[in-house]
């Protein structure tokens, strides 16, 4: 049962038959993780990918969608080009794809997906495990390329993990789910470090690491409303030059292209996956004036909103 619903791509149908899609408060249609489909209904599921599947019956391989839960796919056949928020990533063996809760995602239905997925439900780890592991790390790179020693780290963990969720008769359920924790976050902590290593690649370690981290998450609360760089140092109590400096050790970034890039990404989202009108899209990234909007959005995607919109359609 577990291997058939991970074939079926992670998310697959309700216990009814039916496909378990829902639309969050902006009209993005957004997928569940299926913990019903889960074997005996932990909130993560581990099996191996298969050639034609897809996340979910209304869900086609070729229509960009978005999930409400993490996906780690590590392969071993390709090359698979696989598109995460309107960026295209090409995937090999050896090469790890992360995504995470809220990214909109596209499979490329010519490819065959070879190797294994990891689908993870928000909230099954502890707040402690997910801000080690940086589980919502947006910033980070969702392509990774791991070396030859790493690869068989985390090879090894995922197989153990594998082991462990299918082993449903070994335990009570209590200390099923605990090993499965504890197992997943050994597997997490290893891909954490190698994303975070993978983002450090040309640039200085950042001392200013949590400096970045208290803006990136202001930033992820504030977008919406709030596009000034003074205001969200004044807001976390640091010197503008402060915070330049800790965002640029992170990210290689200005703040401002920062918060620019977190704007146009939602912005991108509510135009691909709504019907909204592209004035109120641009109220809902910030900005009232719709002529501003189509000016902001212009200047940093080289297209109108409309032409984004029309080509997607």
């Amino acid at each position: 049962m577990a291997d058939e619903n991970i074939q079926d791509g992670g998310v697959g149908r309700n216990a009814d038959g039916k496909g378990g899609d829902g639309k969050g408060d902006d009209g993005i249609r957004t997928f569940p993780f299926p913990v019903d489909l889960s074997l005996l209904g932990v909130g993560m599921q581990v099996g191996p990918m298969g050639a034609g599947r897809t996340w979910h019956l209304h869900a086609p391989l070729h229509r960009v969608h978005r999930i409400d839960f993490h996906i780690v796919m590590l392969f071993t056949g390709g090359p698979v080009r696989h598109m995460i928020d309107f960026a295209e990533y090409e995937a090999s063996a050896g090469d790890l794809l992360w995504i995470r809760p809220g990214q909109v995602h596209r499979f490329a239905p010519e490819a065959e997906y070879r190797g294994t997925v990891l689908t993870m439900q928000p909230g099954f780890l502890p707040r402690a495990t997910v801000e080690a592991t940086g589980l919502y790390r947006y910033d980070l790179p969702p392509l990774l390329h791991p070396d030859e020693a790493r690869l068989a780290g985390l090879t090894a963990a995922l197989d153990q993990l594998r082991r462990e969720y299918e082993d449903a008769a070994t335990l009570p359920l209590s200390l099923h789910t605990a090993v499965l924790r504890h197992t997943l976050s050994a597997f997490l902590l290893r891909l954490a470090h190698l994303a975070a290593g993978s983002a450090r690649e040309g640039r200085a370690d950042a001392p200013g690491d949590t400096t970045f981290t208290l803006f990136r998450n202001a930033v992820e609360r504030g977008f919406a409303t709030n596009h000034s760089v003074s205001a969200y140092a004044d807001a976390l109590g640091y010197s503008r030059r402060t915070l330049v400096r800790a965002v640029r050790a992170a990210t290689g970034e200005t703040p401002k292209g920062f918060i620019d890039k977190r704007v146009v990404l939602e912005a991108k989202r509510l135009l691909a996956h709504t019907e909204m009108p592209i004035g109120r899209v641009g109220a809902a990234v910030g900005f009232p004036d719709a002529a501003n909007f189509s000016k902001f959005f212009q200047q940093h995607t080289d297209q109108t909103p409309a032409a984004f919109r029309a080509e997607l359609r």
